[in-house]
């Protein structure tokens, strides 16, 4: 008699074709237990004889956990697991939690470099207004600029970091880094026009700013009102990352102000972000919600990697990409 499927249950509410891209990457290995809608009662009724969890944009909390008393592996669809997992639960229930890096870098920084273009020259507004019959042939030359020339100043330099910076080469530009545990080999900084600096020294630099960190208690605010005040007047602010390493409303002030040119977001402190936030209402803000990963072919190579990581849990009990809790 074979051994009945894993039943994984997938945690955030999605759309019919990326269920069938999932069920695709899954094959006929796995039991695959998908939300009828975004709610959380059936969120924790169908988790309940689930022998794995595979959790993104949608936190997978204590009482998700409570619910899941089958639970043998908890896998991440991303790497973002700080902010998204209840990872102290996670740990006191001795549950392993696997991440995906595969299918991450090239959305997230096509995404990054999409909205420096963007952002640099008030697409989201130049559209919004022609749309509206608004034809701003001139009234908008004063106000953008191009990337060729221009410093961007990377708080973090891993591996979304560095293919920003490989793509940003080819617009002729040039960038300082911070990131205390990660130093690029000469050559390679070189090659893609980077030298390393504190933190203090790529505010001051930065005629962009990217970031590209985790959310951790150290990076929580990190960009708060002092530091986008120690900007340079007109910059650029971009982040892919996470909503809560901003201030949003000191960034917008400066934003509105006049002291920062422009900002690209995808990502917010609270998401999605409330109606009346300030952000939403500025012409020099290019908004996107929380999508930059979000791509169909990042979509294949993550659930092609993670469902390869759970067959190999299930058949052997090893993981790779495991969180070494702290």
């Amino acid at each position: 008699m074979s051994k009945p499927l894993a039943k994984v249950f997938y945690n955030s509410h999605a759309t019919a074709d990326v269920y069938a891209l999932i069920q695709a990457a899954a094959g006929d290995d796995f039991n695959l237990v998908f939300l009828d809608k975004d709610d959380d009662e059936e969120r924790c009724r169908k988790i309940a004889d689930c022998d794995a969890v595979i959790c993104a944009a949608t936190p997978l909390r204590k009482h998700h956990l409570d619910a899941g008393t089958r639970l043998q592996v908890v896998h991440h669809q991303g790497v973002g697991w700080q902010d998204t997992t209840d990872w102290t639960e996670i740990r006191l229930r001795g549950l392993p939690l696997a991440l995906t890096p595969e299918g991450t870098t090239i959305g997230v920084a096509e995404h990054t470099v999409l909205l420096m273009l963007a952002a640099a020259r008030r697409i989201a507004f130049a559209d919004s207004e022609l749309r509206q019959g608004r034809w701003h042939i001139n009234a908008l030359r004063a106000d953008s600029r191009e990337l060729y020339g221009k410093t961007v100043g990377y708080i973090g330099m891993g591996r979304i970091a560095q293919a920003v910076a490989e793509r940003l080469a080819a617009f002729g530009c040039v960038g300082v880094y911070h990131d205390p545990a990660i130093g690029l080999p000469e050559k390679c900084a070189a090659a893609l026009g980077l030298r390393r600096g504190s933190f203090e020294e790529v505010l001051a630099a930065a005629d962009v700013l990217t970031i590209h960190v985790p959310l951790t208690d150290l990076t929580r605010g990190l960009l708060d009102a002092s530091a986008i005040a120690r900007l340079k007047h007109g910059a650029i602010v971009v982040n892919t990352a996470r909503g809560s390493i901003v201030d949003d409303r000191a960034l917008a002030k400066a934003l509105a102000s006049g002291h920062l040119l422009a900002a690209g977001l995808d990502v917010f402190e609270d998401e999605p972000p409330a109606k009346d936030h300030p952000l939403l209402a500025l012409p020099n803000v290019v908004l996107t919600p929380h999508i930059s990963a979000g791509t169909q072919d990042a979509m294949r190579q993550k659930m092609t990697a993670l469902f390869d990581n759970l067959r190999r849990f299930f058949t052997s009990g090893e993981l790779a990409n495991q969180v070494d809790f702290p």
